[in-house]
């Protein structure tokens, strides 16, 4: 909204009007201003929720191996960093442009499934909350509108090429044409781009494009289901979730501010992707939202995100990356969302292949893996007596602020080198 404003006053020649035209100036604001919403609305938030005593009923004592209670700690706060994206997004963001409208879309729609979800396990008092099932569909039924979307709209293209000519001490931007394409990058390899329709040649020219597409729209649906339910399963600790995203989200930034500007995808010799610099403005929204949310989830945690905020962060974090074509980065980026969903697969699969033998036996203490850290064998031989933990680690027991600290440090190394593979390759 004020970017049409002052897109107007520029036309009247109004001084400095004309600093809304520049992505950076819109992104720094949207970042200071979403810090602020999120600080100033969680405030006034957590304050009401305590008045009305809404808290997670799973939440005990007893699954905190310090004593350190967490009984009586608001939930849903997902809804002030889903707020505190949304409202810079609308005063600051492009509402016209197909990747802002399909972020906030996204935003919605996760927020809204997580906060059924919440809702259930709050009022209802029932600790399962939604239907799993219902969960993966509304998932699901995302990643189809992103991936279609992505597909069909007009506003959706991409140069493979980019290049800068001095002709006449005059540099001159020579791309190659606007196409829709299932190219996406591919880390550490110099010929970086992958053509998805390349995968089915043998079905012919036009038959290798419709399935390439259908592939991708395929692949879509998959990404965004297990990013946001990794970043779901990451929420266990205070301040682990929030931290290790606004992270991610810098590195995304970065990479979709590379690719939607001309000079700097020639630079990286990337491919260019008009209209993507809408995703900057959003992703300094959503690391300023987060990082106004730690103000108070930070240890020990006056509010808890909730399952309105994981889904709703790690469906961003997807739908942002497919936008940019750089979803082949996610497992490098995404590296702890990825550790979190395997530790959890594998832990559940190795149980049951045991318990079919009539052995109780686990790899870790407990999984999500960061939970593995605090819980004590004592612990685990009162819930499940006669267990048995393949890894039982050795020392004593993290304190939880250790393990977020050291979750955040491996994130940033991860974002480091998902940047750092613009450049080798």
């Amino acid at each position: 909204m004020l970017n049409y404003l002052f897109q107007y006053l520029d036309k009247c020649n109004f001084p400095g009007a004309g600093v809304f035209t520049y992505v950076t100036f819109r992104a720094i604001f949207a970042l200071v201003l979403s810090i602020i919403i999120s600080a100033w609305f969680g405030k006034l938030f957590i304050a009401y929720l305590k008045r009305k005593n809404i808290s997670e009923t799973q939440r005990d004592e007893k699954t905190d191996p310090f004593g350190v209670g967490k009984v009586g700690v608001p939930t849903m706060g997902g809804v002030i960093i889903i707020v505190a994206i949304l409202l810079p997004c609308l005063l600051v963001g492009r509402l016209e442009n197909i990747y802002m409208i399909l972020m906030m879309v996204s935003t919605v729609i996760l927020g809204l499934l997580g906060f059924g979800d919440d809702y259930i396990k709050t009022f209802r008092r029932n600790k399962d909350g939604l239907n799993g099932w219902v969960k993966v569909f509304g998932q699901v039924l995302l990643g189809l509108i992103v991936g279609l979307t992505l597909r069909y709209s007009p506003q959706v293209t991409m140069n493979e090429k980019v290049e800068l000519r001095i002709e006449n001490n005059t540099e001159i931007v020579v791309k190659s044409p606007d196409v829709k394409s299932t190219r996406t990058t591919i880390p550490f390899f110099k010929n970086h781009n992958l053509n998805y329709a390349d995968m089915f040649s043998f079905l012919g020219e036009n038959g290798k494009y419709r399935a390439g597409w259908i592939f991708f729209v395929l692949l879509t649906i998959f990404v965004v289901t297990a990013v946001s339910n990794g970043s779901n399963l990451n929420d266990g600790m205070d301040g682990m979730a929030a931290g290790n995203s606004a992270i991610i989200g810098i590195a995304l930034g970065i990479l979709a501010y590379v690719s939607s500007n001309v000079v700097t995808a020639h630079y990286f010799d990337l491919m260019y992707i008009p209209g993507s610099q809408e995703i900057v403005v959003f992703m300094c929204a959503f690391v300023g939202a987060l990082i106004g949310f730690l103000w108070y989830n930070s240890y020990p945690a006056e509010i808890f995100m909730g399952d309105t905020g994981s889904l709703t962060i790690g469906g961003i974090i997807a739908v942002s990356a497919l936008c940019i074509h750089k979803e082949l980065l996610l497992p490098i980026l995404c590296g702890i969302f990825l550790m979190e969903s395997v530790s959890v697969i594998v832990q559940r699969l190795y149980y049951k292949t045991g318990k079919k033998k009539g052995v109780h036996r686990r790899i870790w203490k407990r999984a999500p893996f960061h939970d593995h850290f605090r819980t004590s064998m004592e612990q685990v031989w009162k819930s499940d007596p006669g267990s048995t933990v393949f890894f039982q680690g050795k020392g004593g027991l993290q304190f939880e602020t250790k393990i977020t600290l050291r979750f955040w440090i491996i994130s940033i190394g991860l974002a480091a080198l998902t940047i750092l593979t613009l450049k080798i390759r």
